[in-house]
């Protein structure tokens, strides 16, 4: 960014900014927060780009979605225990949120490029072997594998977009266009999952992924442009925010997750001591992200904006109460309700489809309305969506069948599940991606999804824990499978709770045109540069 003596010129622009401490809301403003990047020359060129950086959104929804879809099935074929069964869905999510930030740091260091198409070609590989899994070890074990693929291109990719559009409606509908596609994502991958179970075998669902993602990595070959996110010899790994984060926060969560699977549950050896070590290696990596490390990986100026820590915490938990709502929804509507695959698929349709219309209607107002009221709206979709399914009455309760449920509680909870889960993404990515400079806007893509899939891993853990402690305590015999699912929307509905008292007492803005941040950071600086002078010319 350079500062010249007609003003601060802003990323990918040849229009310079009036330096007036009004400029935030000028309409030279106004018109570059709509006008297409210059590093886009061409409408043709835009649309390449985006649709390969959106693309990525929809094959990390793809491989989560659609393979609660294929695990009942999966289960049976490779005679996976119930005590096992949240593994392999939630193992992705697992090394997908701990190496959020590792590979965010990577893209800052050798450029959001590389790293971004590196991380396709990883998922390509390891779909495809997924798809010849003979038992459950080596399906957790790629599954794992695959998570590093978004791991990589997720942040990247976030920070490709932020680096390219400046706020302003065009950067809104884009990333709303990144929700939207996360939605499609989502619904391909169900679809396709129950395509997979009902004519062909599960292992296609990994294949015809394999597939789609290839063409998202040839794409982004071409479309990406070559000197966007360039690398950068200055920045440096944090090696030591890498072994104390990433072991600390898999051990946390794996001891959530088995503890009450576990042969004699918590009271399990490996269980509390793979806690006592998870909780030891956080404490270490507070400590060196905040007095040792010269570089950390969770810089503190990630939270430095206003109420950033509590909005982190809500949507920890939000994203939380999605990923129990996907896993507890599917087994209930296929086992509970005894929904074949296709159908259950089509019951989902609502999840896509509405939040196709939310992010595309989103990306239109959110310069309009303010930004919390949308937050509490979200919020409260989350928690009307796993209530519904908590207090769904029995098949054999309801007096009008499947149709009666289908309308009075599954649609409705899906209507509220693509409330809460879109508004809340496109909010959040335009929100915490405008905050912080261009040298953070890695950092901040992969905090952002570090979020999203360590909320969904660990709630998961959390939820199962409540469902095994009760079937402990009263007996097998006495919990059947329909009453562990509500004990899992239960849960879900405490959470979503917390949520949204967080979110309650935040105060946000609205995303409309304005200043970068480091267009906010120049601007100070050349008014202190002024008061400064004037001081001394007084003092003369």
């Amino acid at each position: 960014m350079a500062s010249q003596e007609a003003g601060i010129l802003s990323p990918g622009m040849s229009t310079p900014l009036s330096t007036s401490p009004d400029n935030d809301k000028s309409p030279d403003l106004e018109r570059l927060g709509r006008q297409r990047p210059a590093l886009l020359p061409t409408w043709l060129t835009e649309a390449a780009f985006v649709f390969t950086i959106v693309a990525s959104m929809m094959m990390s929804e793809y491989f989560i979605s659609g393979f609660n879809i294929i695990l009942p099935a999966v289960a049976t074929a490779l005679d996976i225990p119930d005590s096992a069964r949240t593994w392999p869905a939630a193992v992705i999510n697992l090394t997908t949120a701990c190496l959020l930030l590792p590979f965010a740091r990577l893209a800052d260091r050798h450029g959001g490029r590389v790293v971004f198409l590196a991380g396709h070609l990883w998922l390509v590989l390891w779909s495809l072997v997924s798809g010849f899994a003979q038992n459950p070890v080596m399906l957790i074990v790629c599954r794992a594998m695959q998570g590093l693929g978004p791991s990589a291109f997720m942040p990247a990719g976030l920070a490709l977009l932020a680096r390219t559009y400046r706020p302003g409606p065009r950067k809104n509908i884009v990333f709303s266009l990144y929700g939207a596609f996360a939605c499609i994502g989502f619904y391909v991958g169900i679809l396709l999952g129950a395509v997979s179970v009902e004519f062909l075998t599960w292992r296609w669902y990994f294949w015809i992924g394999t597939i789609m993602t290839f063409v998202v990595l040839a794409s982004g070959y071409f479309s990406i442009p070559t000197d966007l996110g360039d690398s950068d010899d200055t920045v440096t790994m944090d090696w030591l925010g890498l072994a104390t984060i990433v072991p600390g926060l898999v051990l946390v969560v794996f001891a959530f997750a088995d503890g009450g699977h576990a042969p004699q549950g918590w009271k399990t050896p490996y269980v509390y001591v793979t806690l006592i070590l998870g909780v030891l290696f956080l404490a270490a990596a507070v400590y060196v992200q905040g007095w040792v490390s010269k570089n950390p990986l969770l810089p503190a100026e990630l939270f430095r904006p206003k109420y950033m820590k509590r909005l982190s915490l809500a949507l920890f938990c939000a994203y939380g109460v999605f990923g129990l709502f996907l896993f507890y929804a599917s087994f209930y509507i296929e086992t509970a309700l005894r929904v074949g695959p296709l159908l259950a698929a089509a019951w989902f349709t609502p999840l896509a489809v509405g939040g196709v219309v939310l992010a595309i209607t989103g990306g239109l107002i959110m310069h309009i309305l303010p930004n919390r009221v949308l937050m509490l709206i979200s919020m409260t979709g989350f928690l009307l969506s796993v209530l519904l399914f908590a207090v769904i009455p029995s098949r054999q309760d309801a007096s009008g069948g499947l149709t009666f449920l289908y309308w009075a509680y599954i649609f409705p909870a899906m209507l509220c599940g693509t409330i809460g889960v879109d508004i809340t993404f496109n909010i959040t990515n335009v929100f915490i991606t405008t905050a912080m400079p261009a040298k953070l806007q890695s950092t901040a893509g992969g905090m952002i999804n570090s979020l999203l899939y360590l909320g969904m891993a660990f709630w998961l853990g959390v939820g199962e824990l409540a469902v095994s402690s009760t079937v402990m305590t009263q007996g097998e015999a006495n919990v059947g499978l329909e009453k562990q699912y509500r004990i899992g929307f239960y849960t879900a509905t405490g959470v979503a709770g917390v949520a949204l008292l967080l979110v309650a007492t935040i105060k946000m803005g609205r995303a409309e045109a304005g200043m970068t941040a480091d267009e906010k950071a120049d601007m100070e600086r050349e008014l202190e540069a002024v008061r400064a002078r004037e001081g001394g010319d007084n003092r003369v």
